[in-house]
């Protein structure tokens, strides 16, 4: 009969590989999966997807069972045991028959793709020691737990990832009614309430507790501690605040206990909270807001008579001081992770006693000082990330001779004051095979690592701003790695990329700021991001490039010779996020083929040689939030086809042909704009009111257009000029043009605030609210036909650098406030019809150019000849002839003597200060010859972009002509 019901049991599913097989012949205890007592009765059914944890297998649901669960099971009397685990019930309800098992002892449904709910006949399972349910349900949230509190017999009770909200009041009393409960996993729950108190713990049997991923947002409550048992406590995930209490320290079979990734949880780690916790085996406090040093709290533990501590992680917090050298007496750590903090000084040596040592994280912090020898008897040393710390000195082979266990190296230094060096002989074989290397900011080159030549096994390999120069060798090529990462930025690296460099799925290559040469490489299928930028790659972009690599996702040839159109053939890689091509020699149309471009965030392709209109696809591109088309010659109008851009961040069309009104819609769709450069182009009418609804806006560049009339005074109400960024954030790059030269800015864009609104047809006054703007760094109103006064208020913009007013048809004085703007230091009042005499106070003192004040007839004072008569407020001063400007003589004569009696000196002391240090100190004449070449070529850069764009100007006149 048992035989019987394990047929039908078996017609009623799905077996798409075959598992049930050997579900044939009369002895059906010998069926896979099956096990039977020593009567022959069926007691275990034991059918998990077994491939569902197999990171080898890209698809385990091809192994599922699935189908329905037939109600022949209820013939098995004897059935105890049921595990269908992970396997493909299509979201099916749990059976109702399921309840009517009451043999069973063991339940595990977990992730088997059941619908509904937490059903209410499991409580009749009285016998139930095991219940697993771990993310068996799909989005069901009426799930309740009073049916399971008359299990009084469950030892173990898993509802991992499934929604309990409802049950958020009353879940720790419904857990407290199961007096037998050892282990209880509610991760991932929706549990929003941990209540503070339990005026009577019934859970003196429970030694596991996981509670993580729930949001309580509270602090750590008191009947934790009241479960003296307990051994296994997770309470990651929960935005905890508070200090860590000292109720832990009479936890003394706590095994395991991780209080990660809270933020909120504070204060200092102490002896009286965990410094005392002898049996503990793995600690995990990462990612919180600890502080102070970690002295008392590892001597306490030292003082352990065999402390157990195997696994301590405490990175991602603010702790700081000196590492302890009591850290040296924890002997049985094998992973130490102290990253992302605030210590200082360097490795003690007593490091050097953690013999099994597996892991060992330092990363980023402010350590000092060399790398110590005895870090080399480490031989349990599989993983050491000393990354972003200052170290300095030299680093050879003697370091890691006994670290014959080593997978995974990762060291730097300063980016930009490299003081650690890798001299190792090229001889050199190491004794351990790395899959993962990352050397930063070291010096490791010139030379490409010889010591490389035989670690066949890499599948990571980091060397940037590494000293490297010359070409790769061939051997490199030849080790016929598969890389998930190749990443060699910021060298001085030759020669041409192979084809043949292989790949794993998502693999990225980082190739940026070298020298190599030769067409763009077509690499493995599998690449997915592929950053060549800031190199000498020439010829076109590929026209296979989306059947050869057809998985980019982030792809950056920026400021190389590449020539010849895009190819249509982008538009079939339908993963692209990131497309920048900024700074070649591109030429053609914009290819309209972006409608399959879905994920498309950055499109840089400004300063190159595109032209005619955007294309209508574009408007496609609802993630698009930074789109740069600069410093080209495209045309037609821009607004119709990006409507629906509404994410866009940065919009950066500058110095090309386009034409049109400014759309309204800006202000009303694009709530998300950061910087918006139009300047450069042909774009009429006014400047819409509607742009003053871009309260993010810090950056609004309309020069050099055929705007009218007025300024919108709303513009003083942009909260992004006045607001303060904490935070660095990503805004992509732009030319900004400030105190009359280009300047070019990349990472630290979101710090600069700025209006210029300069070469257009403005007129009317400038609107006192643009006083408002208090973090505003540049303000250029030049060339317009503005009227009025300077608003005389203008002396509030405190973080002012530069201001220009020039060549409009202002009246009236400089206000006395623009004395108080300490920040100012470029100021341009020429060619309008201010009058009075120019102030000479504080920030003025540094104004002596006569030229920001020409063509204003009216203006007097220094720098300019003009003298001030009595009634502009001047001080008096005497007639020719007078007694007083006698003595004035005697004394100009006096100084007259003494400057020339100074100059001989002087001259001697100059001459010789600069030139014989210069003559004496060779590293200083480098630095001094080098800094002319480079001012040598910004020059001529600045030269030819300026007879660039003026050649242009004339073709275009010529062509309208």
């Amino acid at each position: 009969m048992e035989r019987k019901a394990l047929l039908k049991f078996k017609e009623g599913l799905t077996d798409p590989s075959g598992r049930l097989s050997s579900w044939r012949g009369k002895d059906c205890c010998s069926w896979a999966g099956v096990r039977c007592n020593e009567l022959g009765h069926v007691t275990k059914l034991k059918l998990p997807n077994l491939y569902s944890s197999n990171p080898d297998v890209l698809d385990a649901t091809t192994y599922a069972l699935g189908g329905e669960i037939h109600p022949s099971l209820l013939d098995l009397k004897y059935l105890n045991y049921l595990d269908l685990s992970f396997n493909d019930f299509g979201g099916a309800p749990i059976p109702k028959f399921i309840g009517s098992l009451k043999s069973l002892r063991y339940l595990n449904l977990s992730g088997a793709s059941f619908g509904g709910s937490l059903p209410s006949f499991l409580g009749n399972l009285t016998s139930l020691r095991y219940l697993d349910l771990y993310s068996c349900f799909g989005d069901s949230n009426k799930n309740d737990l009073h049916p399971l509190s008359t299990l009084s017999r469950l030892k173990h009770l898993n509802l991992g990832s499934v929604d309990l909200s409802i049950t958020s009041t009353y879940w720790l009393e419904a857990v407290n009614m199961l007096p037998s409960l050892e282990e209880l996993h509610f991760p991932f729950c929706g549990l929003s309430i941990l209540p503070r108190s339990l005026p009577m713990v019934n859970l003196s049997s429970l030694a596991v507790l996981d509670l993580s991923n729930n949001g309580f947002n509270s602090s750590i409550p008191s009947w934790l501690f009241n479960i003296s048992g307990l051994e296994y406590l997770n309470l990651k995930w929960n935005n905890l605040r508070g200090e860590i209490p000292y109720g832990f320290a009479d936890m003394h079979f706590l095994r395991y206990l991780d209080l990660s990734e809270n933020s909120f949880i504070e204060g200092k780690l102490s002896r009286r909270n965990l410094g005392s916790l002898c049996n503990l085996k793995e600690l995990d406090l990462s990612a919180n807001s600890l502080v102070g040093d970690i002295g008392e709290f590892t001597s306490g533990l030292s003082r352990c008579n065999n402390c157990s501590l195997e696994s301590l992680d405490l990175g991602y917090n603010q702790l700081g001081g000196f590492l302890p050298v009591s850290l040296g007496r924890l002997r049985n750590l094998k992973n130490l992770l102290l990253e992302h903090n605030y210590f200082l000084g360097s490795i003690p040596e007593s490091i050097s006693n953690l013999s099994s040592l597996e892991s060992l994280d330092l990363s980023e912090n402010g350590m000092k000082g060399t790398i110590p020898s005895s870090l080399g008897q480490l031989s349990s040393l599989v993983s050491l990330n000393i990354f972003r710390n200052q170290w300095e000195g030299v680093i050879t082979e003697a370091l890691f001779s006994n670290l014959t266990s080593l997978k995974e190296l990762s060291v730097s230094s300063n980016f930009s004051n490299i003081t650690m060096k890798f001299n190792v002989s090229s001889n050199w074989i190491p004794t351990f095979k790395l899959n993962y290397i990352e050397i930063s900011s070291c010096q490791v080159g010139p030379e490409f690592p010889a010591w490389l030549r035989d670690q066949n096994e890499l599948r990571y390999v980091a060397m940037w701003n590494a000293g490297i120069k010359g070409s790769i060798p061939d051997w490199f090529w030849k080790l016929e790695l598969v890389l998930e990462m190749l990443d060699l930025r910021f060298n001085q690296i030759t020669g041409t990329v192979p084809n043949s460099i292989k790949f794993m799925p998502q693999g990225q290559l980082f190739l940026y700021q070298n020298y190599f040469t030769g067409p763009l490489p077509v690499l493995s299928s599998n690449v997915s991001v592929l950053y060549l930028g800031h190199n000498m790659f020439s010829g076109p972009i590929p026209h296979d490039i989306d059947e050869k690599m057809p998985m980019l996702t982030d792809v950056d040839f920026s400021f190389n010779s590449l020539n010849g159109s895009l190819p249509s053939s982008l538009g079939n890689l339908n993963s692209l996020i990131n497309f920048v091509v900024s700074d070649n020699q591109l030429t053609g149309k914009i290819p309209d083929i972006w409608n399959n471009t879905p994920y498309l965030s950055i499109v840089d392709m400004s300063n190159n040689s595109l032209y005619g209109s955007i294309p209508g696809s574009f408007g496609s591109l609802t993630a698009l939030k930074f789109l740069r088309l600069s410093r080209n010659n495209l045309s037609g109008e821009i607004f119709p086809t990006l409507q629906n851009c509404t994410s866009i961040e940065n919009l950066d069309v500058g110095d090309n042909w386009f034409s049109g009104d400014i759309s309204p819609w800006i202000g009303e769709t694009m709530q998300s704009l950061l910087v918006l450069n139009l300047r450069s182009n042909l774009f009429t009418g006014v400047i819409p009111r509607q742009l003053c609804n871009l309260s993010h806006l810090h950056l609004l560049d309309l020069a050099e257009n055929n705007l009218s009339g007025s300024i919108p005074r709303c513009i003083g109400n942009i909260s992004g000029f006045s607001s303060i960024v904490n935070d660095r954030r990503y805004e992509a790059q732009l030319w900004v043009v400030a105190k009359r030269r280009e300047l070019f800015y990349d990472d630290n864009l979101f710090l600069v605030n700025g209006v210029n609104l300069a070469s257009n047809n403005l007129s009317g006054d400038i609107p006192e609210e643009l006083a408002n703007l208090s973090r505003l760094g540049t303000l250029n109103l030049s060339v317009n036909h503005l009227k009025g006064t300077i608003p005389p208020a203008i002396g509030r913009l405190q973080w002012l650098e530069t201001l220009d007013l020039s060549r409009n048809q202002l009246s009236g004085m400089i206000p006395p406030s623009m004395v108080s703007m300490t920040s100012l230091n470029h100021l341009n009042l020429s060619y309008n019809n201010l009058s009075g005499k120019i102030p000479s106070a504080y920030q003025f003192q540094t104004f002596i150019d006569p030229s920001i004040y020409e063509g204003n007839k009216g203006l007097c004072g220094p720098p300019l000849p003009t003298k001030c008569k009595d009634n502009d407020n001047d001080e008096p001063s005497n007639p020719p002839g007078s007694g007083n400007n006698d003595n004035e003589d005697d004394e100009d004569g006096d100084q007259m003597l003494w400057f020339y009696l100074s100059m001989g000196p002087g001259f001697v002391v100059g001459f010789w200060g600069v030139c014989g240090t210069l003559i004496v100190k060779k590293s200083w004449r480098r630095i001094y010859f080098q800094f002319i070449e480079d001012m040598k070529e910004k020059v001529m850069v600045f030269f030819s972009l300026k007879l660039a764009r003026l050649r242009r100007s004339l073709n275009m006149k010529e062509t309208q002509a």
